[in-house]
């Protein structure tokens, strides 16, 4: 096993910050913001989870969000703690991808990732307009559907641009929003549970849908790691991280857990009923309509906060990306008034509006397949620089042996095998599409660099020849 020097492509990398335009105050993700950040990373609240009961029955969703998480979250999120106290720097996984295996993989991770996350954004002005067309019909199709959509998205994308800091308090402000009613419905359906109803496993005319239940879960619990390309804007990250992350993944998997224990234990409709949206009406029945408005207003601001924790991650990863000088350095251009990446913030909102015109189902579709290719790829990093670099400084560290981690990595990579098996063949097509731009993209910015058309930086990494 080699060990890391100074000059060696392994060695630790500086934090990735660029400079700030003078004047501008910057201010850094502390403790509690970034807990919130994460949790809007990853879920957002218990909304979307229903159709686990729609595909398997009350059983096999209880089970599924109780055992999933340690299948994939709880994995997920240990690699991330590890990796971001190690490479404490704005562009994350793209970061881990080249120190382990070079810049093209490293280019590669990021479009993969960059793109995934984009297009998973364009899902959630869509999900805000399908709520509010419940009070405003006419929003439901047509040129006022599309006004609606934009109009949302260019707001919640110029409040990212007037900062992160304003992003972090909003995400806990909206938490507790979000939350909020399903903690009264949960506690209002305490008397009408009766825990019988836990075991069931579905109506026996129902066929059950394991496609729907698998992405289903890995729908609500993934994205674990998208938090890391911020790293370069949180306080003290090798301390702040392990612990937002063991928090928030504690929190998420509650706010799924006890509101799907209350309402499958309190009420009892048709199976088919539990589509995404059911919590709602299974509010009413409990509460009354009163809960049932306060909880689609909640899931309104839920989508907000998704909306602005995944922009967040997507712009902070261009700039980690020109950094280290995968992108050209104009991708870290930052705002004069609040040191935000202003450009990568507005690359990512044309992207989100192109992509908006999809359908719901192939938003979710094309995002999960992209982001199980970056996940394949970082699993393999993160057991990569064990081995190469056993000695690299790393704050927080997996406390298990490497063949213990080959099996800690091994059970979701075979979960993500499977989902990449049952994507459908439009999927599989604008997957391989976007890798191969992806690759193309990577020459051609090798090109650029070769004949000075635009400026790299190279932060602790070497010139190409």
């Amino acid at each position: 096993m080699s060990t890391e020097s100074s000059d060696d492509r392994g060695g630790e990398l500086p934090t990735t910050v660029s400079t700030a335009t003078p004047g501008a105050v910057r201010k850094k993700l502390t403790l509690v913001p970034l807990i919130f950040v994460i949790y809007f990373e990853v879920a957002g609240g218990p909304y979307g989870e229903e159709p686990a009961v729609q595909a398997a029955g009350p059983l096999y969703a209880l089970l599924g969000f109780l055992i999933f998480p340690f299948i994939w979250s709880i994995p997920e999120a240990l690699i991330t703690a590890e990796l971001c106290t190690a490479y404490p720097g704005n562009g994350g996984f793209v970061i881990w991808a080249d120190r382990a295996f070079g810049p093209f993989f490293g280019s590669l991770m990021g479009i993969w990732k960059f793109l995934s996350v984009v297009i998973n954004i364009a899902a959630f002005p869509l999900l805000c307009i399908d709520y509010i067309g419940k009070v405003a019909p006419a929003l439901d199709s047509g040129w006022p559907r599309k006004v609606a959509v934009v109009v949302i998205s260019v707001f919640l994308s110029f409040v990212n641009y007037t900062g992160l800091n304003i992003v972090g308090c909003g995400s806990i402000l909206l938490g507790i929003v979000s939350v909020s009613p399903f903690l009264i419905m949960s506690l209002v359906a305490i008397p009408k549970i009766r825990p019988h109803r836990w075991l069931s496993s579905g109506q026996e005319d129902v066929k059950k849908d394991w496609n729907l239940y698998l992405n289903t879960l890995f729908w609500n619990l993934n994205f674990w790691d998208s938090v890391s390309t911020l790293a370069g804007e949180v306080d003290e990250p090798h301390k702040t991280f392990p612990v937002a992350l063991l928090v928030s993944v504690v929190f998420t998997c509650l706010a799924y857990l006890i509101p799907l224990f209350a309402v499958a234990g309190a009420v009892v409709v048709e199976q088919n009923m539990w589509k995404s949206g059911f919590h709602a009406t299974a509010a009413e029945i409990i509460a009354g309509k009163w809960l049932k408005y306060w909880l689609e207003v909640g899931a309104v601001l839920s989508a907000f906060g998704l909306y602005e924790a995944q922009l967040s991650s997507c712009a902070y990863q261009l700039l980690g990306m020109a950094d280290i000088g995968v992108l050209p350095r104009f991708f870290a251009v930052r705002s004069k008034w609040f040191n935000t990446p202003w450009l990568a913030i507005l690359l990512s909102t044309l992207i989100i509006l192109g992509v908006s015109s999809m359908t719901f189902t192939d938003i979710v579709a094309s995002a999960n397949f992209l982001y199980s290719l970056g996940m394949l790829l970082e699993f393999a990093c993160f057991l990569w620089l064990r081995w190469k670099l056993p000695s690299l400084k790393r704050p927080y560290r997996v406390p298990f042996k490497l063949p213990f981690l080959v099996v800690l990595c091994s059970v979701p990579s075979g979960f993500l095998v499977l989902i990449l098996s049952t994507a459908s063949k439009t999927v599989y097509f604008v997957g391989g599409l976007m890798t191969v731009g992806a690759i193309l993209w990577y020459f051609l910015m090798k090109f650029c660099r070769k004949k000075k058309l635009f400026k790299f930086d190279h932060k602790g990494l070497p010139e190409e020849t």
